[in-house]
This record gives C-alpha cells, structure tokens and sequence, in this order.
C-alpha cells in the first residue's frame, strides 16, 4: 500500500514529541505569571475556573444521559466479516440495546478467523504486520474469512486524545460507509500506528489514512468528528472482556486483552515475537484435513438474521 501520507502529511513522532514538549513549556510560564499576580486578579480567576467546572460538570452530566445510538451497518456480530475478494458481508446495524448475532456458519473446508484489535495496542500492530499477508492471501482465495472486531482496552492510554477509542470508532465508521475498504483500512491504521503513551494521531489524520487506504465515502469525515459510534465501541469493549462472545463455536468466554485471535473457535496461544508460519500451522492445525484439500471453496454465507 501505498506510506505517501506519513511522510509528508502529518510530523514525524519527535517533532510531535518537541511540540508538545514546547507546549509544556509555554504553560508553565504562563502559570508562574498568573501566580505573580495581585490577590484581586487571583480572586477573579478562581471564579472563572469554578464557572468552567460548573460548565464541564453540566456537559458531562449532559453527556451522560445522551441516549445510546446504533451500531455501524456490517457489524451485527461486533465485527465486520471479510470473505473472497476482501468483499464484506452485508448486515443490518445493532439498534441500541440489542446484544450482537453471531455470524452464520462458514461452509465446509472455508477456516474462521476472529481478530480483536486495539489500533493502539503495539503488539497487535506486530502481529498484523507478521501475518496480515498471509490472512489477505488466504481472504482473498476464499479459503477463509476474517472477522475483524475493533475494540478499545487502551483508550486512557494516548495523552488525554482517546486515541483507541478514536481509531476503533473510525473502523466502525468506515465498516458503515465503505465496508469492502475495511480490509486494507485496518492494516493501514496499524502502519500508522503512534506509539502507546502518544496522543496519536488527530482526526484529519485518521481520515487521511483511511482515505489512502482507499475508502472513498464523503461521510467519513463527520462520522470521525462526531464520534458517530462512540457509544457502541464502548458497548462492544465491555462485550468483549465481559463475554460471551458472538463467535460460533468459541471455547472462551471472553478476551484477557488484544490481539486476541481465534481461528474455527481455538484460541490461538502465541509466542512473541511472532513468526508467521507458527500462525499458519496453526490454521491448518485447527481447519483439519479438509481444508489441506479444498483450500478455495464456495462464496462466503451470509449472517444468521
């Protein structure tokens, strides 16, 4: 794919670093003068700052009782199905409340492969930039399909930006508007990933990458910017590390934590770093016999209703 964007559309992680460094600076100072100040102007600031907590104590009191929206369209289950072709499978959006449907089975010989991810979380950014060829390859031939399920375990973690739940509420915005792009949309964000601890990348950026990635959809933009599936990423959080899981067969309750991988329902026990053809043993080893024999059987079923 192509890394135009990361070179000459958004700073390098240092120069982030040396701005927010300088930042840091700048508010310092500031306050050292505020704290030279007369106790008269002293007085008036702390009445300014108890109008803004009274003001940020009503948005979130707002916030708090704003009604849960829907789930994206092509997420039913909590992920996005990706079958032949890197075609998504069609489903109708979760209405609000509703607990996730798990996806129909695959046919005979076709391997299930369900992946949580965290975009923040560096370990599944390694283990899609070992194995995330040979998910395509297998994808793409019909051997298997992929089940992506963005989640966000790290959202306290990126600098007060929210990054995680940032990045996994543009997933579900781009399952929504330009699902079939949702494929090389998620290895996208994670070449893109910033570094745990960092703001991340802002929102321009984030649909920057998706839209070198290829999706195209003019709704994208306002669907990051209004946090248009924030409530039903959090929702899909708390269904994942709380279970069960909307995954056919699967012999957890629920995930310790991302990457957590699973192919035909086993739970794949990785050893780090990875090594690809540890994975591929593994989905032969899982798939059986049948799939050594048939490795590009029929189409892709369609979710149970």
């Amino acid at each position: 794919m192509s890394d135009n964007w990361s070179a000459s559309a958004r700073p390098s992680k240092n120069e982030r670093r040396a701005e927010a460094r300088e930042k840091a600076r700048q508010l310092r100072q500031e306050q050292q003068k505020k704290e030279r100040r007369t106790r008269l102007l002293l007085q008036g600031g702390v009445a300014l700052a108890a109008v803004a907590i009274i003001a940020v104590i009503a948005l979130v009191l707002v916030n708090s009782v704003r009604p849960e929206g829907p789930g994206p369209r092509n997420m039913a289950s909590d992920g996005i199905r990706i079958g032949e072709g890197l075609v998504a499978v069609p489903t109708p959006a979760l209405a609000p409340g509703d607990r996730p449907v798990t996806s129909e089975a695959n046919p005979p010989g076709v391997v299930d492969i369900q992946i949580f991810v965290d975009y923040l979380c560096p370990i599944c950014g390694e283990f899609e930039a070992e194995n995330g060829e040979l998910i395509r390859t297998l994808v793409e031939s019909g051997a298997a399909t992929v089940e992506y399920r963005p989640i966000a375990i790290l959202t306290n973690m990126s600098a007060g930006t929210q990054y995680s739940l940032r990045a996994a509420n543009a997933a579900a915005c781009v399952a929504n508007y330009d699902p079939d792009s949702f494929f090389d949309v998620n290895e996208a964000l994670f070449v893109a990933q910033p570094e745990e601890g960092s703001p991340g990348l802002d929102d321009a950026e984030l649909l920057e990458v998706i839209q070198s990635a290829g999706a195209t959809s003019s709704q994208l933009e306002q669907c990051i910017a209004d946090r248009t599936f924030r409530s039903w990423v959090q929702a899909a959080t708390d269904r994942a590390v709380t279970g069960p899981l909307a995954i056919r067969d699967a012999e957890v309750e629920a995930i310790p934590g991302t990457p957590t991988v699973l192919v035909n329902g086993k739970v794949f026990e990785y050893r780090f770093p990875f090594e690809q053809s540890e994975f591929s043993q593994f989905v032969l080893q899982a798939a059986g016999d049948e799939f050594s024999t048939n490795p590009t059987p029929s189409p892709t079923p369609t979710p149970s209703p």
